[in-house]
């Protein structure tokens, strides 16, 4: 860890005192006890990913070969920056540090580049699936004047005002509650067969032509499960036996799943339920931070009944 990293840490530490015994927690684990959880991982495993130029090419020609709706999308840099400024992150001083951290442009393109491509409006009733402590349902319905809902797994289950607790595979919601779903890099945190169930869900939660967008979509040529061994549990939990096991030291989660185009079709195509899919590709992340995660966003539009209904 950089020394500028560590400095801004301790600082996060003293302004968020509940949060700095897991950070030191964290790092000790890190420390000695990584490498020993490690080991007992199954194979395949690996502690090295390359995602560059190179792998965007090879998805982008295996998404046209597989008949994906691929369409590229170029963000319009100072209407993103002029949403950043009436954002106003700064309210929000515990989220990547109201706007300072390196990883804040990354964090904030997903929030704009989901409002876009999901065209917000006062007409909206809107669901913020995975929230935590998110500032995107606020900032939405401060400036696109919607209706916004948190939904998060860590919630009492039932509707407490905007919250809505319990899991995002089965929401305590009506049919047809909501016109627009998003899901800012929480999509690929979803285990087992959560990612299908939830493809289900969000058709009996949409509207008649309301829309999901899962930012990022996360792909890569081979089919990955990311992890870090000391965020599992004693007992693990059930990786699919398909799956390399990317190890990441640092990462802090347990679980975070890339596609491969084989398994993005299988997985989230074969189970759109009466959605329709288009994928997009950032064609000028170039011109944002080298901190910046958005290669592939994911647009699924409810075009016909669902096959099942009911909560």
């Amino acid at each position: 860890m950089a020394a500028s990293e560590l400095a801004s840490r301790f600082g996060a530490g003293f302004r968020q005192p509940t949060k700095f015994p897991a950070f030191f927690w964290r790092k000790f684990r890190e420390t000695f006890l990584w490498q020993r959880r490690y080991a007992r991982l199954r194979e395949p495993k690996t502690t090295a990913l390359t995602q560059n130029a190179e792998t965007d090419r090879q998805l982008i020609a295996e998404l046209r070969e597989a008949g994906f709706r691929l369409l590229d999308y170029s963000v319009d840099v100072e209407d993103y920056r002029a949403y950043a400024r009436y954002a106003r992150y700064n309210q929000f001083p515990n989220y990547y540090r109201g706007g300072r951290s390196p990883d804040f442009v990354s964090k904030s393109l997903q929030h704009y580049l989901a409002a876009q491509l999901l065209s917000l409006g006062p007409d909206d009733v809107y669901i913020d699936v995975a929230s935590g402590d998110s500032p995107a349902p606020e900032i939405y319905q401060s400036l696109y004047e919607c209706r916004v809902y948190r939904q998060d797994l860590r919630y009492p289950r039932g509707i407490r005002g905007n919250r809505i607790g319990g899991n995002a595979t089965a929401m305590p919601v009506e049919n047809g509650f909501a016109t627009k779903i998003g899901l800012h890099c929480s999509f690929e945190h979803f285990e087992g067969a959560a990612d299908i169930e939830f493809m289900r869900e969000a058709t009996r939660v949409l509207k008649p032509g309301g829309k999901v967008c899962i930012i990022p979509l996360y792909l890569y040529p081979q089919y990955t499960i990311v992890t870090d061994p000391v965020a599992l549990p004693r007992q693990g939990i059930a990786f699919e036996d398909d799956a390399v096991l990317y190890c990441w030291k640092g990462y802090g989660n347990r679980h975070g799943r890339l596609y491969s185009v084989t398994k993005l079709a299988s997985r989230i195509r074969d189970n759109l339920n009466g959605m329709e899919l288009t994928v997009y590709f950032l064609a000028n992340r170039a011109e944002f931070s080298i901190h910046c995660n958005v290669r592939f966003a994911a647009v699924m539009e409810r075009k016909s009944e669902p096959i099942e209904q009911g909560i």
